[in-house]
């Protein structure tokens, strides 16, 4: 989909990552390379009975075949800052009074507590991104109709094998590749509304290309 290069040269975040802009959800790579990303709801395969699993394969195959043309399949595995919930219990404990229930909100951070000095809380979220390769002469328009013809495939595909397929619009993708490229800073520093607006204004296209 795109390549993030670190360079010893003092050079920009922006100069480094293969994006030229986004509009309406679609990545501009430059080249007249398009891309959509969609955020994907899981299947647990394991869990399936042998029958079931046989099916999956099939549908699979099937979705594969009924695209025509490369899909990119992204799984991201992120850390949880478990800072933010344990205030959240904090509060609720403060805020609780009922005896049994403080007792069992205490219980219950202790655990949390316990269980994050030696284990990693990981999330997945998984997505698929979905190419189109734009004629020399298809203005933004095409693009976008051809792109979203493509995604209608790609969704109803998906949902077949059980999974909901959801794009993401311009400011969750910008999101997405802030975490990607400065992950600790995004842990850190997550994207505000008005950080995300001055984003927008620099790399989401208001006119049309």
């Amino acid at each position: 989909m795109y390549a993030l290069r670190k360079s010893n040269k003092q050079t920009s975040a922006r100069s480094q990552i293969d994006i030229q802009a986004v509009k309406d959800g679609i990545l501009d790579l430059g080249g007249r390379h398009y891309r959509v990303v969609l955020q994907v709801s899981p299947v647990n395969f394991e869990l399936k009975s042998e029958d079931e699993q046989d099916a999956l394969i099939d549908t699979y195959e099937s979705f594969l075949n009924s695209v025509g043309s490369p899909l990119q399949i992204l799984v991201r595995t992120r850390e949880i800052d478990m800072d933010k919930y344990l205030t959240e219990l904090d509060e609720k404990f403060s805020s609780e009074t009922e005896a049994v229930y403080k007792t069992q909100l205490q219980n219950y951070d202790e655990f949390i507590r316990s269980l994050i000095t030696t284990n990693k809380i990981l999330t997945r979220h998984f997505y698929v991104i979905v190419p189109y390769d734009a004629a020399p002469k298809a203005d933004f328009e095409m693009v976008q109709e051809q792109l979203n013809l493509k995604v209608d495939i790609v969704a109803k595909g998906l949902a077949r094998l059980g999974m909901h397929a959801r794009e993401l619009p311009s400011l969750e993708v910008l999101e997405l590749f802030y975490s990607f490229y400065s992950p600790e800073q995004a842990k850190l520093q997550p994207l505000t509304e008005q950080t995300l607006e001055l984003l927008h204004t620099s790399y989401v296209k208001t006119e049309v290309v």
